[in-house]
Protein backbone atom coordinates (compact mmCIF):
# COMPACT_ATOMS: atom_id res chain seq x y z
CA UNK A 1 0.00 0.00 0.00
CA UNK A 2 0.92 3.23 -0.98
CA UNK A 3 -0.56 6.51 0.79
CA UNK A 4 0.02 10.50 1.83
CA UNK A 5 -1.20 13.88 3.19
CA UNK A 6 -0.29 15.81 -0.02
CA UNK A 7 -3.43 16.14 -2.65
CA UNK A 8 -3.13 17.10 -5.92
CA UNK A 9 -5.92 20.08 -5.47
CA UNK A 10 -2.65 22.48 -5.37
CA UNK A 11 -1.64 21.64 -8.52
CA UNK A 12 -4.89 21.74 -10.52
CA UNK A 13 -7.04 24.53 -10.63
CA UNK A 14 -10.55 24.94 -9.92
CA UNK A 15 -11.44 24.98 -13.77
CA UNK A 16 -13.69 21.99 -13.94
CA UNK A 17 -16.20 24.02 -11.69
CA UNK A 18 -16.68 26.08 -14.59
CA UNK A 19 -17.28 22.88 -16.79
CA UNK A 20 -19.81 21.37 -15.09
CA UNK A 21 -22.58 23.48 -16.09
CA UNK A 22 -23.08 21.86 -19.30
CA UNK A 23 -26.50 19.73 -19.57
CA UNK A 24 -24.58 17.53 -21.95
CA UNK A 25 -21.05 15.70 -22.49
CA UNK A 26 -18.23 18.39 -23.50
CA UNK A 27 -17.61 18.30 -27.15
CA UNK A 28 -13.96 18.66 -28.23
CA UNK A 29 -12.95 21.53 -29.29
CA UNK A 30 -12.66 21.51 -33.14
CA UNK A 31 -9.67 23.73 -33.85
CA UNK A 32 -7.86 22.05 -31.11
CA UNK A 33 -8.27 18.53 -32.25
CA UNK A 34 -7.96 19.17 -35.75
CA UNK A 35 -4.69 21.14 -34.54
CA UNK A 36 -3.53 17.73 -33.35
CA UNK A 37 -4.85 15.78 -35.81
CA UNK A 38 -2.45 17.20 -38.68
CA UNK A 39 0.88 17.04 -35.92
CA UNK A 40 0.12 13.86 -34.09
CA UNK A 41 3.07 10.78 -34.03
CA UNK A 42 1.44 8.16 -32.63
CA UNK A 43 -2.83 7.41 -32.03
CA UNK A 44 -2.24 4.49 -29.47
CA UNK A 45 -5.25 2.42 -28.87
CA UNK A 46 -3.79 1.48 -25.43
CA UNK A 47 -1.96 3.76 -22.65
CA UNK A 48 -0.73 1.90 -19.73
CA UNK A 49 -0.12 3.92 -16.43
CA UNK A 50 2.69 2.52 -14.06
CA UNK A 51 3.21 4.95 -11.23
CA UNK A 52 7.15 3.60 -10.33
CA UNK A 53 10.03 1.10 -11.88
CA UNK A 54 8.66 -2.08 -10.71
CA UNK A 55 5.33 -1.55 -12.37
CA UNK A 56 6.96 -0.07 -15.33
CA UNK A 57 9.60 -2.95 -15.49
CA UNK A 58 7.12 -5.54 -15.64
CA UNK A 59 6.27 -4.78 -18.80
CA UNK A 60 9.29 -4.97 -20.64
CA UNK A 61 11.15 -7.81 -22.47
CA UNK A 62 7.54 -9.49 -22.68
CA UNK A 63 6.72 -11.87 -25.90
CA UNK A 64 3.35 -10.10 -26.61
CA UNK A 65 4.94 -6.53 -27.58
CA UNK A 66 7.79 -4.45 -27.20
CA UNK A 67 7.06 -1.12 -25.55
CA UNK A 68 11.25 -0.10 -25.58
CA UNK A 69 10.56 -0.20 -29.98
CA UNK A 70 9.89 3.60 -29.60
CA UNK A 71 10.71 5.71 -26.68
CA UNK A 72 9.31 9.55 -26.81
CA UNK A 73 10.32 12.37 -24.52
CA UNK A 74 7.39 14.16 -23.36
CA UNK A 75 8.22 17.62 -21.81
CA UNK A 76 6.78 18.02 -18.01
CA UNK A 77 7.23 14.38 -17.14
CA UNK A 78 9.09 13.67 -14.15
CA UNK A 79 13.13 13.61 -14.69
CA UNK A 80 13.55 10.31 -13.55
CA UNK A 81 10.94 8.40 -15.71
CA UNK A 82 10.88 11.48 -18.87
CA UNK A 83 10.04 9.39 -22.04
CA UNK A 84 6.79 7.30 -23.06
CA UNK A 85 7.62 3.96 -24.22
CA UNK A 86 5.58 3.18 -27.48
CA UNK A 87 5.59 -0.40 -29.56
CA UNK A 88 7.41 0.05 -33.34
CA UNK A 89 3.28 0.45 -34.80
CA UNK A 90 2.10 3.10 -31.80
CA UNK A 91 -0.73 0.61 -30.89
CA UNK A 92 0.48 0.08 -26.91
CA UNK A 93 1.93 3.07 -25.25
CA UNK A 94 3.53 3.19 -21.24
CA UNK A 95 3.96 6.22 -19.24
CA UNK A 96 5.60 5.98 -15.73
CA UNK A 97 3.97 8.89 -13.62
CA UNK A 98 6.49 8.45 -10.33
CA UNK A 99 4.65 8.40 -6.87
CA UNK A 100 2.14 10.25 -5.42
CA UNK A 101 -1.00 12.95 -6.66
CA UNK A 102 1.48 15.24 -7.48
CA UNK A 103 3.62 13.10 -9.71
CA UNK A 104 0.85 11.81 -11.12
CA UNK A 105 -1.55 15.04 -12.40
CA UNK A 106 1.90 16.62 -13.95
CA UNK A 107 2.63 13.77 -15.60
CA UNK A 108 -0.86 12.91 -16.96
CA UNK A 109 -1.38 16.61 -17.83
CA UNK A 110 1.49 16.98 -19.15
CA UNK A 111 1.01 14.06 -21.76
CA UNK A 112 -2.38 15.80 -22.43
CA UNK A 113 -0.66 18.77 -23.64
CA UNK A 114 2.04 16.76 -25.51
CA UNK A 115 1.39 17.39 -29.88
CA UNK A 116 3.46 13.87 -30.13
CA UNK A 117 0.27 12.01 -29.22
CA UNK A 118 -3.48 11.87 -30.15
CA UNK A 119 -5.04 10.29 -27.58
CA UNK A 120 -8.91 10.79 -28.84
CA UNK A 121 -9.88 6.89 -29.26
CA UNK A 122 -7.09 6.12 -26.82
CA UNK A 123 -8.39 3.16 -23.85
CA UNK A 124 -6.28 4.38 -20.60
CA UNK A 125 -4.89 1.54 -18.09
CA UNK A 126 -3.77 2.58 -14.58
CA UNK A 127 -1.66 -1.09 -14.06
CA UNK A 128 -0.57 -0.44 -10.44
CA UNK A 129 -0.21 -2.29 -6.77
CA UNK A 130 -1.83 -1.44 -4.10
CA UNK A 131 -2.70 -2.60 -0.30
CA UNK A 132 -5.51 -4.73 0.35
CA UNK A 133 -8.41 -5.29 2.71
CA UNK A 134 -8.63 -8.27 3.74
CA UNK A 135 -12.26 -8.15 4.40
CA UNK A 136 -12.41 -8.39 0.31
CA UNK A 137 -9.33 -10.16 -1.22
CA UNK A 138 -6.00 -11.27 -0.62
CA UNK A 139 -2.46 -11.17 -1.52
CA UNK A 140 -1.73 -11.41 -5.18
CA UNK A 141 -5.57 -10.66 -6.48
CA UNK A 142 -6.17 -8.38 -9.23
CA UNK A 143 -8.77 -5.72 -8.49
CA UNK A 144 -11.01 -3.32 -11.12
CA UNK A 145 -12.54 -0.21 -9.77
CA UNK A 146 -15.99 1.80 -10.58
CA UNK A 147 -14.76 4.33 -8.52
CA UNK A 148 -11.84 5.81 -6.91
CA UNK A 149 -11.93 7.47 -3.94
CA UNK A 150 -10.13 10.54 -2.50
CA UNK A 151 -9.38 10.01 1.31
CA UNK A 152 -9.76 13.72 2.62
CA UNK A 153 -6.30 15.23 3.69
CA UNK A 154 -7.70 15.83 7.64
CA UNK A 155 -8.75 12.82 8.57
CA UNK A 156 -7.30 12.08 12.13
CA UNK A 157 -8.18 10.00 14.95
CA UNK A 158 -11.70 11.95 15.00
CA UNK A 159 -12.07 10.39 11.15
CA UNK A 160 -15.00 13.57 10.38
CA UNK A 161 -15.22 14.92 6.56
CA UNK A 162 -14.31 18.32 5.33
CA UNK A 163 -16.75 20.40 6.64
CA UNK A 164 -19.11 18.08 8.32
CA UNK A 165 -19.31 17.84 12.39
CA UNK A 166 -19.92 14.01 12.13
CA UNK A 167 -17.93 11.23 11.12
CA UNK A 168 -21.23 9.81 8.81
CA UNK A 169 -22.11 12.95 7.55
CA UNK A 170 -21.29 13.97 3.66
CA UNK A 171 -18.45 16.33 3.18
CA UNK A 172 -19.43 20.01 3.54
CA UNK A 173 -16.59 21.26 1.47
CA UNK A 174 -16.80 19.63 -1.92
CA UNK A 175 -13.81 20.24 -4.04
CA UNK A 176 -14.62 17.96 -6.96
CA UNK A 177 -11.81 15.44 -6.78
CA UNK A 178 -13.47 13.35 -4.46
CA UNK A 179 -15.03 10.63 -6.19
CA UNK A 180 -14.55 9.68 -9.78
CA UNK A 181 -16.91 6.92 -11.73
CA UNK A 182 -15.45 5.27 -14.83
CA UNK A 183 -17.20 3.11 -17.16
CA UNK A 184 -18.64 -0.17 -15.62
CA UNK A 185 -19.51 -1.74 -18.68
CA UNK A 186 -15.50 -1.22 -19.45
CA UNK A 187 -14.58 -2.29 -16.08
CA UNK A 188 -16.64 -6.07 -16.56
CA UNK A 189 -14.63 -6.10 -19.71
CA UNK A 190 -11.58 -6.12 -18.33
CA UNK A 191 -12.52 -8.00 -15.53
CA UNK A 192 -13.52 -10.90 -17.84
CA UNK A 193 -10.40 -10.33 -20.27
CA UNK A 194 -7.91 -10.95 -16.57
CA UNK A 195 -10.29 -13.50 -15.33
CA UNK A 196 -8.41 -15.82 -18.32
CA UNK A 197 -5.21 -15.31 -16.42
CA UNK A 198 -3.05 -17.68 -14.48
CA UNK A 199 -2.27 -15.33 -11.29
CA UNK A 200 0.93 -15.41 -9.65
CA UNK A 201 1.63 -16.63 -5.93
CA UNK A 202 4.19 -17.15 -3.34
CA UNK A 203 5.29 -19.40 -0.63
CA UNK A 204 5.76 -16.34 2.13
CA UNK A 205 2.11 -14.87 0.65
CA UNK A 206 0.32 -18.47 0.96
CA UNK A 207 2.03 -18.57 4.64
CA UNK A 208 1.07 -14.82 5.28
CA UNK A 209 -2.55 -14.98 4.55
CA UNK A 210 -3.02 -17.92 6.16
CA UNK A 211 -3.08 -16.13 9.29
CA UNK A 212 -6.59 -14.39 8.57
CA UNK A 213 -8.06 -17.43 8.37
CA UNK A 214 -9.23 -16.94 12.30
CA UNK A 215 -11.85 -14.53 11.56
CA UNK A 216 -14.79 -14.87 9.23
CA UNK A 217 -14.72 -11.61 8.13
CA UNK A 218 -11.32 -11.94 6.97
CA UNK A 219 -12.13 -15.05 4.86
CA UNK A 220 -11.31 -13.37 1.12
CA UNK A 221 -7.86 -12.40 2.56
CA UNK A 222 -6.96 -16.15 3.47
CA UNK A 223 -8.43 -17.77 -0.10
CA UNK A 224 -5.57 -17.54 -2.88
CA UNK A 225 -5.48 -14.47 -5.30
CA UNK A 226 -8.35 -13.90 -7.29
CA UNK A 227 -9.71 -11.21 -9.66
CA UNK A 228 -12.47 -8.88 -8.20
CA UNK A 229 -14.24 -5.87 -8.60
CA UNK A 230 -13.71 -3.64 -5.87
CA UNK A 231 -12.79 -0.02 -5.49
CA UNK A 232 -9.91 1.83 -4.60
CA UNK A 233 -9.03 4.89 -2.15
CA UNK A 234 -6.54 7.97 -3.19
CA UNK A 235 -3.73 9.52 -0.43
CA UNK A 236 -0.79 10.06 -0.22
CA UNK A 237 -0.77 8.80 3.73
CA UNK A 238 0.19 5.62 3.92
CA UNK A 239 -0.99 3.67 7.18
CA UNK A 240 -1.44 0.08 8.20
CA UNK A 241 -4.55 -1.17 11.06
CA UNK A 242 -7.83 -2.34 11.32
CA UNK A 243 -9.47 1.30 12.78
CA UNK A 244 -8.10 3.72 9.77
CA UNK A 245 -8.74 0.81 6.97
CA UNK A 246 -12.27 0.38 8.82
CA UNK A 247 -13.07 4.47 8.82
CA UNK A 248 -11.45 4.76 5.09
CA UNK A 249 -13.83 1.71 4.04
CA UNK A 250 -17.25 3.57 5.71
CA UNK A 251 -15.57 6.78 4.18
CA UNK A 252 -16.17 5.28 0.66
CA UNK A 253 -19.09 3.93 0.94
CA UNK A 254 -20.55 7.53 2.66
CA UNK A 255 -19.14 9.22 -0.44
CA UNK A 256 -20.75 7.34 -3.25
CA UNK A 257 -24.01 6.66 -1.42
CA UNK A 258 -23.69 2.94 -0.51
CA UNK A 259 -22.95 1.76 -3.69
CA UNK A 260 -18.94 1.64 -3.48
CA UNK A 261 -16.77 -1.45 -2.05
CA UNK A 262 -13.51 -0.45 -1.00
CA UNK A 263 -10.71 -2.78 -1.08
CA UNK A 264 -8.01 -1.33 -2.80
CA UNK A 265 -5.40 1.71 -1.34
CA UNK A 266 -3.43 3.23 -3.83
CA UNK A 267 -1.78 6.89 -4.30
CA UNK A 268 -2.29 8.46 -7.73
CA UNK A 269 -5.49 7.36 -8.76
CA UNK A 270 -6.97 10.50 -7.93
CA UNK A 271 -4.67 12.60 -9.67
CA UNK A 272 -4.86 10.99 -12.50
CA UNK A 273 -8.10 10.61 -13.22
CA UNK A 274 -8.94 14.56 -12.23
CA UNK A 275 -5.39 15.13 -14.98
CA UNK A 276 -7.87 12.87 -17.70
CA UNK A 277 -10.87 14.55 -16.69
CA UNK A 278 -9.89 17.72 -17.72
CA UNK A 279 -8.35 16.63 -20.85
CA UNK A 280 -11.94 15.08 -21.40
CA UNK A 281 -13.52 18.33 -21.11
CA UNK A 282 -12.01 19.98 -24.29
CA UNK A 283 -11.96 16.57 -26.39
CA UNK A 284 -8.29 14.91 -26.09
CA UNK A 285 -9.39 11.96 -24.66
CA UNK A 286 -12.73 9.74 -23.78
CA UNK A 287 -13.18 9.39 -19.89
CA UNK A 288 -15.26 5.96 -20.56
CA UNK A 289 -12.38 4.86 -22.02
CA UNK A 290 -10.57 4.56 -18.30
CA UNK A 291 -9.84 1.14 -16.47
CA UNK A 292 -8.51 1.17 -12.90
CA UNK A 293 -6.42 -1.95 -12.12
CA UNK A 294 -4.65 -2.63 -8.64
CA UNK A 295 -2.70 -5.68 -7.53
CA UNK A 296 -2.64 -6.60 -3.84
CA UNK A 297 1.21 -6.43 -2.36
CA UNK A 298 0.37 -6.43 1.14
CA UNK A 299 -3.11 -5.87 3.67
CA UNK A 300 -4.24 -2.55 4.84
CA UNK A 301 -4.65 -4.09 8.42
CA UNK A 302 -3.28 -6.88 10.69
CA UNK A 303 -4.79 -10.22 11.32
CA UNK A 304 -6.26 -10.80 14.52
CA UNK A 305 -3.50 -11.35 17.76
CA UNK A 306 -0.72 -9.09 15.04
CA UNK A 307 -0.30 -5.70 15.88
CA UNK A 308 -0.74 -2.82 13.27
CA UNK A 309 2.62 -1.67 13.63
CA UNK A 310 4.04 -5.36 12.68
CA UNK A 311 1.87 -5.52 9.98
CA UNK A 312 3.00 -2.12 8.59
CA UNK A 313 6.81 -2.24 9.60
CA UNK A 314 8.15 -5.84 9.87
CA UNK A 315 5.90 -8.56 8.66
CA UNK A 316 6.94 -10.62 5.59
CA UNK A 317 3.82 -10.93 3.85
CA UNK A 318 5.09 -12.16 0.36
CA UNK A 319 2.50 -10.14 -1.42
CA UNK A 320 4.95 -7.71 -3.37
CA UNK A 321 6.34 -9.83 -6.02
CA UNK A 322 3.36 -11.71 -6.98
CA UNK A 323 1.22 -8.06 -7.13
CA UNK A 324 4.36 -6.84 -9.71
CA UNK A 325 3.88 -10.24 -11.64
CA UNK A 326 -0.02 -9.93 -11.56
CA UNK A 327 0.00 -6.28 -12.77
CA UNK A 328 1.35 -8.10 -16.19
CA UNK A 329 -0.13 -11.51 -16.37
CA UNK A 330 -3.69 -9.93 -16.26
CA UNK A 331 -2.96 -6.76 -17.77
CA UNK A 332 -1.72 -8.10 -21.29
CA UNK A 333 -5.26 -10.58 -21.37
CA UNK A 334 -7.01 -6.83 -21.24
CA UNK A 335 -4.39 -5.47 -23.59
CA UNK A 336 -4.48 -8.33 -26.22
CA UNK A 337 -8.52 -8.42 -25.30
CA UNK A 338 -8.96 -4.73 -26.19
CA UNK A 339 -6.35 -4.73 -29.30
CA UNK A 340 -7.98 -8.23 -30.58
CA UNK A 341 -11.63 -6.72 -30.63
CA UNK A 342 -10.73 -3.13 -31.73
CA UNK A 343 -13.15 -3.18 -34.75
CA UNK A 344 -15.84 -5.07 -33.36
CA UNK A 345 -16.23 -3.94 -29.93
CA UNK A 346 -13.54 -1.25 -29.18
CA UNK A 347 -12.90 1.19 -31.94
CA UNK A 348 -16.30 3.05 -31.44
CA UNK A 349 -16.15 3.07 -27.73
CA UNK A 350 -18.21 0.97 -24.82
CA UNK A 351 -21.32 2.04 -24.13
CA UNK A 352 -21.11 3.26 -20.79
CA UNK A 353 -24.82 2.53 -19.07
CA UNK A 354 -23.73 4.24 -15.54
CA UNK A 355 -22.82 7.55 -14.98
CA UNK A 356 -19.58 8.44 -16.14
CA UNK A 357 -17.49 11.35 -14.10
CA UNK A 358 -16.67 13.50 -11.09
CA UNK A 359 -18.81 14.23 -8.11
CA UNK A 360 -19.75 18.27 -10.27
CA UNK A 361 -21.25 16.28 -13.40
CA UNK A 362 -18.78 18.13 -15.13
CA UNK A 363 -18.73 16.28 -17.94
CA UNK A 364 -22.74 16.29 -18.42
CA UNK A 365 -25.00 13.50 -16.87
CA UNK A 366 -26.17 13.15 -13.22
CA UNK A 367 -23.54 11.92 -10.77
CA UNK A 368 -25.27 9.07 -8.84
CA UNK A 369 -22.78 9.82 -5.52
CA UNK A 370 -22.42 12.92 -3.59
CA UNK A 371 -25.03 15.57 -3.05
CA UNK A 372 -26.90 15.10 -6.34
CA UNK A 373 -29.91 16.48 -6.53
CA UNK A 374 -28.79 19.22 -3.78
CA UNK A 375 -26.97 20.90 -6.10
CA UNK A 376 -29.66 21.02 -8.80
CA UNK A 377 -29.56 21.35 -12.57
CA UNK A 378 -26.34 23.94 -11.78
CA UNK A 379 -23.62 22.72 -9.19
CA UNK A 380 -21.91 25.87 -9.96
CA UNK A 381 -24.45 28.28 -8.90
CA UNK A 382 -25.35 26.24 -5.99
CA UNK A 383 -21.68 25.97 -4.94
CA UNK A 384 -21.61 30.08 -5.26
CA UNK A 385 -24.99 30.26 -3.33
CA UNK A 386 -23.47 28.04 -0.59
CA UNK A 387 -21.14 30.25 -0.75
CA UNK A 388 -22.51 33.32 -0.50
CA UNK A 389 -24.33 32.25 2.53
CA UNK A 390 -21.38 31.32 4.73
CA UNK A 391 -19.84 34.54 3.71
CA UNK A 392 -22.60 36.29 5.07
CA UNK A 393 -22.59 34.61 8.00
CA UNK A 394 -19.39 35.08 8.82
CA UNK A 395 -19.54 38.97 8.73
CA UNK A 396 -22.71 39.13 10.21
CA UNK A 397 -20.68 37.73 12.96
CA UNK A 398 -18.87 40.23 12.95
CA UNK A 399 -21.21 43.11 12.92
CA UNK A 400 -20.93 43.50 9.55
CA UNK A 401 -23.67 44.55 7.09
CA UNK A 402 -22.96 42.73 3.83
CA UNK A 403 -25.30 41.88 0.52
CA UNK A 404 -23.80 38.80 -1.25
CA UNK A 405 -24.52 38.65 -5.00
CA UNK A 406 -24.69 36.06 -7.14
CA UNK A 407 -21.25 36.85 -9.09
CA UNK A 408 -19.43 35.66 -6.02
Amino acid sequence: MRFAALTSQALLAATSLLSCVSATPAQPRAGNVQERALEYVIKPKMFIISMFAPEAAVWWGIQEFNLLARNITVSGFSPLFPDAHCTVDGEVCQLVTGESEINAAVTISSLLQSRRFDLTTTYFMIAGIAGISPEVATLGSVTFARYAVQIPANFSTGYVPQGATQPDQYPADIYGTEVFEVNQALQHLATGFARSATLNDSSAAITYRANYASASAYAAGAAAPSVVECDVATSDVYYSGTILSTAFANYTSLVTNGSGVYCTTAQEDNATLEALLRGAVTGLVDFARIIVMRTASDFDRPYPGEAATTNLFWADQGGFGPAIQNIYRAGVKVVDGILGEWNSTFAHGVNATNYVGDIFGTLGGTPDFGPGSRFGDNPVLAKREAMAGMKGRKMRKRGVVVRVGRDL
